[in-house]
């Protein structure tokens, strides 16, 4: 019998984190309009983990000490026999799960009796758990946007700037291919024929599950390339668990600098599913997995803004790959020990796009996704 539970909780998405708006640094909006925003919550990208049980009895412990104490010995033995006991044996899901989608997860823990000496034995269950929404309701909306204070002068003369030359806001648009063949036993090699406007990075994701949204693992792949346009993306073959491909990843997510990484997503990037003999079960959350390919043109020790554009003609993409560990350890291939095997992977087309904003005739918007960067910045600089 399905057991449902009201679940209240807070999501904050701060307006830059949102790819399209991420370069809104300032919005002058007594020049340009109001910036209405319409969005949906999709109750499927959410995910589940099960709170580490050695963890959770504590917290239990030490809110719940008094009343333990004076409830007699029984519960602290048995408390005390978890934590003599507990073992990293016991094989449940210590990672992030799509809803929807189907976890190895702790129902029960109990202590057997194995002798009327008061021996006793502890006892994990593990059963398969799946999580899902049944309705969800948006109860408040709240939005921060930082302002300045300005004179009527100078927004008059930013007015009057403006009204001959668009305020530009570069932004991003992802477009998501699936290939229409999945991983085998030996590997990957699928191709699509797509049109490219402007992409300046491609992302490849690789679900095991076809309701994966936001759950991703590393493949554990070797040799793999991506070719498109007589060129290959890297140039050279990517092994998804060297320090190369860690070390690529970091700089094309601007990781490796300012910013920082994760440890989700470096144990992402490092954290090996199994070896040659056997598979791992993992102890971390590895599911924040995913490869960027920069396509600017490196010139100079500068990127080119230009990215790929085949003028909306479609083109051949291929992806090939193999498996560093074959049978059954291949961990993507091999989904689960009971014969699942992983839909085809995805590949994610970042394009250059553009936000056109100008005063004239009570201010107006304009979504730019065909031009190029030198184009859109021409007009600006004109």
């Amino acid at each position: 019998v399905p057991y449902v539970m009201p679940v209240s909780f807070t999501v904050s998405i701060p307006l830059d984190d949102l790819l399209i708006f991420s370069a809104f640094s300032e919005y002058p909006n007594s020049l340009f309009g109001d910036l209405k925003i319409k969005f949906k919550i999709n109750p499927n990208a959410f995910v589940f983990c099960q709170v580490d049980p050695v963890i959770s009895l504590a917290k239990f412990y030490t809110i719940c000490i008094d009343e333990l104490l004076s409830s007699g010995q029984d519960k602290l033995k048995d408390i005390d026999l978890f934590f003599r006991n507990w073992s990293l044996t016991f094989q449940y899901t210590n990672m992030f799960t799509q809803i929807g989608c189907t976890a190895d997860l702790i129902t029960g823990i109990r202590a057997e009796e194995l002798a009327p000496s008061g021996l006793k034995n502890l006892v994990c269950d593990v059963k398969p758990v799946t999580v899902s929404v049944r309705n969800y309701i948006i109860t408040a909306v709240t939005a921060n946007m930082s302002g300045y204070k300005a004179s009527d002068t100078c927004l008059n003369r930013v007015r009057q700037f403006y009204s001959t030359r668009p305020f530009v806001v570069p932004a991003q648009r992802i477009e998501s291919w699936a290939f229409p063949s999945a991983a085998a036993l030996t590997g990957l090699r699928t191709s699509q024929n797509i049109p490219l406007s402007h992409v300046t990075d491609m992302c490849l994701i690789f679900p095991k599950d076809p309701r994966c949204i936001t759950c991703f693992e590393n493949p554990c792949y070797q040799n793999m390339q991506v070719s498109t346009l007589g060129r290959n993306f890297p140039d050279f073959p990517m092994n998804t668990l060297n320090e190369q491909f860690f070390t690529m990843q970091l700089q094309a997510n601007n990781l490796d600098n300012i910013f920082d990484a994760t440890d989700e997503y470096e144990d992402s990037l490092a954290t090996p599913r199994g070896s040659a003999t056997r598979r791992y079960n993992p102890n971390t959350d590895i599911t924040s997995f995913f490869i960027t390919l920069q396509c600017e043109r490196n010139s100079n020790g500068a990127l080119t803004f230009d990215g790929l554009d085949t003028q909306n003609q479609n083109i051949s993409v291929e992806l090939r790959g193999m498996p560093v560990y074959q049978g059954a350890v291949d961990t993507y291939y091999n989904v689960d020990t009971n014969g699942k095997h992983p839909p085809p992977p995805v590949l994610c087309t970042v394009h250059d796009t553009f936000w056109l904003f100008t005063p004239n005739n009570g201010g107006s918007c304009d979504y730019d996704t065909t031009h190029s960067f030198d184009e859109v910045i021409g007009q600006v600089t004109a």
